[in-house]
């Protein structure tokens, strides 16, 4: 094959010069054709990687310019190391540019066509499973939108306020990245959670040896703890702990209406291999 059809090939692809000889090779020279088989065999390399545990990558988020609405995105890799790759960040950006032009939360309906051919190239170029794991649309109701990501891209957060403006939507955001509260307010917190902590502190002040009386106050004094903890308008601002993030909003003339908080991998279970174990398994077959 020729240096100049190699050379083209590898700028049309991104893949290495070996895999490109070889598709060359196979296509008789067909320029076209190799990029024909060689999405073919991407498809087939990324069924082959999609048992492997995509754990790492990236949150990412879009708001409307008037902060009408947003949404936040989570696609993962299989290492930190392609989370900071640039082509497998330009993948994210068409993802959530999609997302964000269609209103759209559905991740196979959002992959179906064109995004799922580029995972599957990228796949093939990069070598790690790639997949988008969940989208979330946050619309405001007589309100707006703000966002915050940290840390590169680990965790993303969105915030609905009724009233405000982004500024303030948005530093409120920037709490429920540093804090990690469950619920907006103590009301919203499930019946299921509350019971169990009761549950807990019960057993806790029974240990104790105080009389009944004592040991319900006890339990209902950790239960409101637990809920101001927990409640993000209950919470201390995390930029001024003198003022708790209810009165800073309200303080504003608004109130906030809900959040939504992606951090990267959470809930996703990472199998545990030994590394010498693994080495020996592949020189094994």
């Amino acid at each position: 094959m020729s240096a100049a059809l190699v050379k083209e090939l590898r700028e049309r692809t991104g893949l290495g010069l070996l895999e490109c000889k070889k598709a060359l090779a196979a296509a008789g020279g067909d320029v076209d054709k190799a990029i024909e088989e060689l999405r073919k065999s991407s498809g087939m390399k990324a069924a082959k990687k999609a048992g492997r545990t995509a754990a790492d990558g990236v949150v990412v988020t879009r708001i409307a310019e008037d902060g009408s609405y947003g949404v936040v995105v989570e696609v993962n890799s299989e290492t930190d190391f392609v989370a900071r790759d640039e082509n497998f960040l330009a993948f994210v950006a068409k993802v959530v540019d999609a997302a964000f032009a269609g209103r759209q939360t559905d991740v196979a309906a959002l992959m179906a066509g064109d995004l799922e051919s580029d995972r599957e190239a990228l796949v093939q170029k990069i070598g790690e499973n790639i997949g988008v794991r969940r989208i979330e649309l946050v619309d405001a109701d007589a309100g707006v939108v703000g966002a915050y990501v940290h840390g590169n891209n680990r965790i993303a957060v969105l915030v609905e306020l009724k009233g405000g403006d982004q500024d303030l939507a948005k530093d409120v955001a920037m709490h429920v990245a540093a804090v990690n509260p469950q619920v907006v307010s103590p009301e919203d917190m499930p019946e299921d959670v509350l019971a169990k902590e009761k549950e807990i502190f019960t057993a806790q002040a029974q240990d104790s040896g105080k009389p009944p009386e004592i040991i319900e106050k006890m339990i209902g004094g950790r239960i409101k703890k637990f809920l101001a903890e927990n409640s993000l308008v209950e919470q201390a601002f995390v930029k001024d702990p003198d003022v708790t993030v209810g009165k800073l909003v309200s303080g504003a003339g608004a109130e906030v209406s809900s959040f939504v908080r992606f951090e990267v991998g959470e809930g996703i279970e990472v199998e545990k291999v030994d590394f010498a174990d693994e080495v020996a398994a592949q020189l094994n077959g």
